[in-house]
């Protein structure tokens, strides 16, 4: 029996194909988690309930520098309460690994914002670990780690 390079060639093109497209359906959950993320920052910037209702988890434990640990409710209800407004927020250096269902995001979080009360400003900068979690087609956060630098 005689084989030429045609008849081996279908077959490796398939097998190439395979380990392409585990990689694609990576990069395009990678970019939903950026996208999520990024919708994250802009609800923290205005402030805004309905958005953070979306892309929280039930099940959120949302962790501050000071070692307060708030669930979904609460971390709402403090980030929306108008005792203090961003008046720049960025996430620098950010890094995303899918695995699977889940999603780590780390980033350098440096902000400046204002007390409303009396109009005092503070910065601050710290390292944040998240973790998403795909539920349906939505990446939710599912929790959030922030350290002091």
């Amino acid at each position: 029996m005689n084989i030429d390079r045609r008849q081996l060639a279908l077959p490796a093109l398939a097998i190439g194909l395979l380990g392409v497209v585990p990689a694609f359906a990576a990069l395009a959950d990678e970019d939903a988690v950026a996208k999520s993320v990024e919708a994250f920052r802009l609800a923290q910037l205005a402030a805004d309930a309905k958005a953070f209702d979306a892309l929280c988890a039930a099940e959120l434990s949302y962790s501050h520098s000071d070692g307060r640990v708030q669930d979904k409710a609460t971390f709402i209800a403090n980030a929306t309460n108008g005792k203090s407004t961003y008046l720049s927020l960025a996430y620098q250096d950010l890094k995303i690994r899918v695995v699977g269902t889940a999603a780590i995001v780390r980033f350098h979080w440096v902000a400046e914002s204002q007390a409303v009360a009396d109009g005092k400003k503070s910065t601050t900068n710290l390292h944040i670990l998240m973790n998403w979690q795909k539920q349906g087609a939505d990446w939710k956060l599912l929790s959030r780690a922030a350290t002091k630098l």
